[in-house]
């Protein structure tokens, strides 16, 4: 059974022959599994679905988030002095240079592969069970399906697929102008065997009703362009798939009932859908559940990958000095830079603040790293711009502190040069307009991104207890607004943007205050307000491509042609296996 659950090509079915080991928390139990003999556990194999999500695919930098955020004016990657060359595949994401060779494309596609595979495999190892609850998992693996081939068809245009239940069956490619209504209609049916979210002991990393109202609303939200990527305009208000109305009314539908179920609520507190401890936010919907002591893979990278060198958390941690966001971004900002969503200080227990202003002269150091229980020292959260501030590092590997035990706070320069102050600027001047290349002088170029916590337990860099969040109740009021607005609805649009706005407060510094509403909309500022409220999230790309700001020229890129919305499929695979054909312009 395993060489027909698993060959979708090649190279996925090589690598699952050794790989396809994962866990995941199901009803708050790590189940362990290999998938490789005939009688594999259905719950373990289901594990293995889940636990894909969070083995690199949707958390390291270099795999979905690479191509949903790189190739945007949200995120770059730029070579930095010596750091970050790797042949040009990171500066390819933003020039719009790659090509089928791209080892970040490989990489996504292979991991994407698994997803489906896995899934694949857990729904014919349920099938064959007598297991109790089989409904239920059976919908949950197929969610998991969807899910994995949705995000497939959106990146590449086309996905493999093997239907679970006819052991002959041949390979189908799904191509996303026919698949999505199908794929639609698949989640649709899942419904009534899915478990609402915290009955039948699940939670917000398990794929429920709740997880297929969001993934409904976004596949409704993206169905016209699915359905002819590359057109010049695209029609949002083409008849649903089913039940009346038009797909905009669907992504309303599926988001109503989502914001009116009493189920979910927003955090005053942005920043707190991003902690490590974020498994205690009221927005939570559909998150991939990261544990560091488990055996599957934890990773920090949509924290760590902004951060200096020199900026370091505990003695034993530290950034690496590479991602940033565009000088575009940044000054969609401007006249907004104190939306509680910008950024927000860190309050240390005994009322200190760090303000990150020069005029930190210590901090507390009461918070203990896990499993180290060296000192803690919280940086501030979201965007940051200008010089930056924090602890040394003596010769002997641990903090400077003061007589009394607290944390010294200095100002920072850049760690391989020392005399370069680490301030972050949102020009980035590259030498050549076209190429994002600096030299190691210019290396601290660039606002750098903190809305992610960096955790430093157990003194790794890579590891992170935080749960990524891939829905949550403020994706869900911004793809509402927009579904408002393509509607032609532009006042119960503003509504939902002003409820995203006021609802955020800054911190107590600031009184608490509210963001403020604005009194307008139009579809420029809707794209500005989708970007405030979900930038570095994996949805700026779709964005641009809906709003036609995708192929426009910017920092380190060039105008580009419409066939650039869709990924190559990789040459690797295109070599393996003949039932792929490469998208048109590769």
């Amino acid at each position: 059974m395993k060489s027909n659950f698993l060959n979708i090509n090649k190279i996925v079915l090589s690598l699952a022959a050794l790989a396809l080991i994962g866990c995941t928390n199901l009803d708050e139990k790590v189940i362990d599994e290999v998938l490789g003999s005939e009688n594999a556990d259905p719950e373990a194999s289901l594990a293995a679905a889940y636990g894909q999500l969070g083995d690199g695919t949707f958390v390291d930098h270099g795999s979905v988030f690479a191509l949903q955020e790189y190739s945007t004016d949200e995120a770059l990657l730029p070579t930095r002095g010596s750091d970050w060359g790797d042949g040009g595949k990171w500066r390819a994401m933003h020039e719009f240079t790659w090509d089928s060779n791209n080892d970040v494309i490989k990489t996504t596609w292979n991991q994407l592969n698994f997803g489906m595979a896995k899934s694949l495999y857990a729904i014919g190892s349920i099938n064959k069970s007598n297991m109790n609850n089989k409904p239920l998992f059976l919908a949950e693996a197929k969610g998991l399906l969807a899910l994995y081939t949705y995000t497939t068809l959106d990146l590449f245009g086309q996905a493999p697929y093997k239907n679970p239940d006819n052991a002959n069956a041949p390979i189908e490619i799904r191509k996303a102008d026919t698949a999505i209504d199908g794929l639609i209609t698949e989640v649709e049916g899942l419904i009534p065997n899915l478990a609402d979210l915290k009955t039948q002991n699940t939670h917000a990393g398990r794929f429920t009703k709740q997880a297929a109202y969001a993934l409904l609303a976004d596949m409704y939200l993206n169905r016209a362009v699915l359905k002819n990527k590359t057109a010049g305009t695209f029609n949002f208000t083409e008849q649903a798939v089913s039940g009346g109305g038009n797909d905009m009314d669907k992504v309303i539908k599926y988001s109503d009932l989502l914001i009116n179920a009493g189920m979910f609520s927003l955090e005053s507190n942005y920043f707190h859908n991003f902690d490590i401890n974020n498994d205690t936010s009221k927005e939570l919907i559909f998150t991939i559940v990261q544990k560091k002591n488990s055996n599957r893979n934890a990773d920090n990278d949509l924290a760590y990958m902004s951060m200096e060198r020199s900026q370091k958390p505990s003695p034993d941690n530290r950034g690496t000095n590479a991602s940033c966001i565009t000088p575009e971004f940044y000054n969609s900002w401007n006249g907004n830079f104190n939306d509680p969503r910008f950024q927000r200080h860190y309050q240390y227990d005994d009322g200190t603040w760090f303000k990150n202003d020069g005029m930190d002269v210590s901090v507390p150091s009461t918070s203990k790293v896990e499993g180290t229980g060296k000192p803690w020292f919280h940086f501030n959260r979201g965007l940051q711009v200008g010089q930056q501030y924090g602890p040394k590092i003596l010769s002997s590997g641990s903090f400077d502190m003061t007589s009394d035990g607290r944390i010294k706070v200095y100002k920072l320069f850049t760690e391989k040069t020392p005399t370069l102050a680490a301030d972050f600027t949102p020009e980035l001047n590259f030498d050549n307009p076209s190429e994002a290349v600096f030299t190691q002088a210019q290396i601290n170029r660039g606002v750098r991104n903190f809305k992610f916590e960096f955790d430093p337990g157990y003194a790794n860099n890579g590891t992170s207890g935080m749960d990524v969040p891939l829905y949550r109740l403020g994706t869900i009021y911004m793809m509402r607004a927009e579904a408002f607005f393509r509607n032609g609805n532009v006042a119960a649009a503003l509504a939902d943007v002003n409820k995203l706005r006021t609802s955020r407060t800054r911190e107590a510094l600031y009184n608490s205050a509210p963001g403020v509403a604005i009194a307008s909309l139009d579809a420029n500022t809707l794209f500005k307000e989708s970007g405030y409220e979900l930038y570095w999230e994996m949805y700026r790309r779709k964005a641009m491509i809906r709003f036609g700001k995708f192929d426009l020229a910017g920092t380190a890129k060039s105008a580009s042609q419409p066939y650039r919305r869709i990924f190559p499929i990789p040459q690797s695979a295109i070599d393996a296996s003949k039932d792929f054909t490469q998208n048109p312009g590769y």
